[in-house]
């Protein structure tokens, strides 16, 4: 269903440190823990936002917010 792909780039690093910010300001966690939420009790963070990088950084912040927080929830992940 999804593709894994690894960081390749700087723009896709801060991509993924702007994505984990902003999902635990929104939830009001500590960032550590959306971390090991998308990359150890899931594989969010390679298999949808990595690969759609292209795609995802060119909206909003409240859309790429949203919609990553949405697919945690989707796949019960627990934050």
């Amino acid at each position: 269903m999804y593709r894994e792909e690894k960081i390749k780039n700087i723009q896709e690093l801060e991509f993924v440190v702007f994505c984990i910010e902003n999902i635990a300001e929104k939830l009001d966690l500590d960032a550590g823990r959306i971390y090991e939420a998308l990359t150890e009790k899931s594989d969010i963070l390679n298999e949808y936002i990595v690969p759609e990088y292209e795609i995802l950084h060119t909206q909003s912040k409240e859309y790429i917010v949203d919609d990553i927080v949405e697919i945690i929830r989707e796949r019960g992940v627990e934050v």
